[in-house]
């Protein structure tokens, strides 16, 4: 595979939207409405990395409903994966330099930016309460993100850093894609501890670790590959954590080099975005998808590639229901977005 591909597989959101804007598996929708004002407030904003005029990937701060928007980075490869720190001053996210995927930080409108970290495969960073610490994966190259993945947590400030589990029984099994609780008393991450990835809660440190999330299924036998569970993300009130549940991309067409139309919608049919209680209950199918995230105000959002836009549709749930929210141009590819605080 050769190192633009290999680059697709890491950075593109680990989802599908890069790769399957054009294969179908398109659900029936309702018509999406348009952002819902509520009175006396502003519009909030956010941090969405997509496509600039050249392809490549660049951050842009923009109001909710895609207004106003202004680019931060002048990357020559491309910056996405974007986390705002909890107190708004700074901004951390993966840029790819070469060979490989480092970390950086800057000032939340993208001045100072500075390396992190530059060693190896480094994706989806995630703050600490502190805005002083952060987590993210480092994966090994040559293969799925998560399937070799450990968890580290550095102080952007000294610049020091360590894996963030320790216990060696831990590090027996893959950790990855970890999302810290906003009160960092606990993280989710994904781990094939199980046996196929799930999505895990344990304490900051990694212990009294416990699967939270039951699939409907372990196994699709019609496609004959495994149901995966990723990308988790709590809620604003830690009460709640959304993830990713579907048959990994890594089984689709464009990754086995064996065409199968028929199969890839079968699969691309399985992503969904699902919420569980922090306490494993009250698990519900929020829809079709990939990439959830949280509204300051606690509502989920999920993405999935829509034809008439040429792109990836982010929506959003509201007290009367789905809107879209239009924050990726018509036309463009994304590699995710962050909520401003």
């Amino acid at each position: 595979m050769d190192t633009k591909r290999c680059a697709v597989l890491l950075i593109s959101s680990l989802v599908f939207l890069a790769l399957t804007g054009n294969t179908g598996a398109e659900e029936p929708e309702e018509e999406p409405g348009e952002i819902e004002l509520i009175p006396n407030r502003p519009l909030r904003e956010v941090i969405v990395s997509h496509t600039d005029g050249n392809g490549v990937l660049q951050l842009y701060c923009m109001k909710e409903d895609g207004s106003g928007s202004r680019q931060l980075t002048y990357s020559d490869h491309g910056c996405r994966m974007p986390a705002c720190s909890p107190d708004g001053e700074r901004l951390a996210y993966v840029q790819q330099v070469g060979h490989g995927l480092s970390l950086w930080v800057s000032n939340i409108n993208g001045k100072n930016s500075r390396v992190l970290t530059d060693d190896g495969r480094n994706l989806l960073p995630c703050w600490l309460p502190d805005s002083k610490h952060i987590v993210w994966m480092k994966t090994q190259p040559g293969h799925e993100p998560s399937s070799k993945s450990q968890i580290h947590l550095m102080n952007v400030e000294t610049g020091e850093s360590r894996r963030l589990f320790t216990d060696p029984e831990q590090l027996k099994f893959s950790n990855s894609m970890p999302a810290v609780s906003p009160k960092g008393d606990r993280i989710a991450f994904v781990s094939n501890r199980s046996g196929a990835m799930r999505i895990w809660v344990s304490n900051l440190d990694g212990s009294n670790a416990r699967q939270i999330s039951k699939p409907e299924m372990d196994y699709h036998h019609a496609i004959e590959a495994p149901i995966e569970q990723k990308v988790p993300a709590w809620s604003p009130d830690s009460k709640w954590i959304a993830h990713w549940e579907g048959v990994e991309m890594i089984h689709l067409s464009a990754f086995t080099g064996v065409r199968d139309p028929e199969r890839d919608q079968m699969i691309l049919a399985t992503f969904h975005v699902w919420v569980v209680g922090s306490d494993g209950k009250n698990r519900r199918k929020v829809g079709r998808g990939d990439d959830p995230n949280w509204s300051p105000d606690g509502f989920v959002t999920r993405a999935f590639p829509d034809r008439e836009r040429g792109g990836p549709k982010v929506m959003i749930e509201t007290p009367s229901g789905e809107k879209e929210l239009p924050i990726v141009p018509r036309q463009e590819n994304w590699g995710r977005f962050t909520w401003k605080p």
